[in-house]
């Protein structure tokens, strides 16, 4: 009797899967994410509707046929970089409707063509001269340090523990992530990422052996001067990258500097907050392998880009993320060893902003 008491169990429960995979089906099936007005559309997939479709766009060209529509694809995988990282819920969106093993499936090919197509499209480190003179003006007009093209921080990425080398990922904050180091210009667009080094990595580490790096001493060796990065004290001070004096008195040339590189580079702080605020994937601690957390990040922020060029406004206003900055680590910086041309230039800055006060 218990026998078949248990076969009925499980004939009911099948019949259930069974119903609730057709319910969702038919509900898929008849279900267009764009129905939706633009605030609620924005606040769901966090791009608005042109960026939606010119995402599409890019998807329908590599998606293999399924039989789930490319533009429920592409909205259950922004919904899940949107919401924190959690595949049920995103399956559970009535515009999506679909189980969670599908969702899984449908992110994982859907993220590898944003990343493949998006990424070099929309993150890019060189920039046009009329860029350049802009962010110039910007960083001169606003707080008297000439030249500057850009800012650059790192930020945590919180992942559960790795199968491999999860000690590389432990970092000094007492939890395992990935670091990445971001590049952005004056108006809050990232122009460089690299989100590859695990947590333990020191941020003037992952500057140092970075594309970004090579990108800008190669420029400087062929001859390009007046242009340079503002980046924090954990940072070595280059002709490309100026950081702030070490421990100034107040009220001297070198303090009135640091108060304004403080202020200068705040922008990479902000765009950093307004990053991972609108993709909340990026503050939870994340269930998946490091290759895998890589990519998301990549993807996120190449849609950061997107939703600039295309205006979209923020759901909330989002200050600067609460990150101290990475202490000066001896034999990574050492003011003993610093660049002769960079000390000159600081020093250069720093009088005449004085003078200027």
């Amino acid at each position: 009797m218990s026998a078949l008491t248990t076969f009925a169990a499980i004939l009911v429960e099948n019949e259930r899967l069974a119903e609730e995979t057709l319910n969702r089906r038919i509900l898929r099936d008849h279900s267009n994410p764009l129905d939706v007005s633009e605030l609620v559309f924005v606040s769901s997939y966090r791009v608005n509707k042109s960026a939606f479709n010119m995402l599409l766009d890019v998807v329908v060209l590599h998606l293999k046929e399924t039989s789930i529509p490319a533009q429920l694809q592409l909205a259950a995988t922004l919904r899940f970089l949107a919401e924190g990282g959690f595949q049920k819920a995103v399956g559970k969106d009535s515009y999506i409707a679909m189980g969670r093993s599908t969702v899984a499936k449908v992110i994982t090919r859907v993220l590898k063509i944003l990343e493949k197509y998006i990424c070099s499209r929309w993150i890019n480190l060189s920039m046009t001269e009329d860029e350049k003179t802009k962010s110039k003006q910007h960083f001169h007009q606003n707080f008297g340090i000439p030249g500057v093209i850009g800012c650059v921080d790192g930020t945590h990425i919180k992942i559960t523990k790795p199968h491999k080398d999860s000690s590389l990922f432990y970092n000094r904050k007492g939890y395992f992530s990935i670091n990445a180091m971001i590049i952005c210009d004056y108006n809050m667009v990232i122009r460089a990422l690299d989100a590859r080094r695990p947590g333990s990595s020191h941020d003037a580490l992952i500057w140092s052996v970075s594309r970004a790096h090579d990108y800008f001493k190669r420029n400087y060796d062929n001859g390009e001067r007046g242009l340079w990065l503002l980046g924090d004290a954990g940072y070595a001070l280059q002709p490309f990258l100026l950081t702030p004096f070490r421990d100034p008195n107040v009220g001297t040339a070198q303090h009135i500097f640091n108060l304004e590189h403080s202020s200068a580079r705040n922008v990479v702080e902000r765009t950093i907050g307004v990053l991972k605020s609108r993709f909340r994937c990026l503050c939870r601690s994340l269930q998946y392998q490091p290759e895998k957390v890589v990519q998301i990040t990549n993807v996120c922020c190449a849609l950061h880009n997107i939703c600039r060029h295309y205006k979209v406004q923020e759901l909330v206003e989002a200050g600067p993320m609460d990150e101290d900055n990475e202490p000066v680590v001896e034999g990574i910086i050492n003011e003993a060893t610093l660049d002769g041309e960079a000390i000159m230039i600081r020093e250069d800055i720093a009088t005449r902003l004085f003078s200027n006060s």
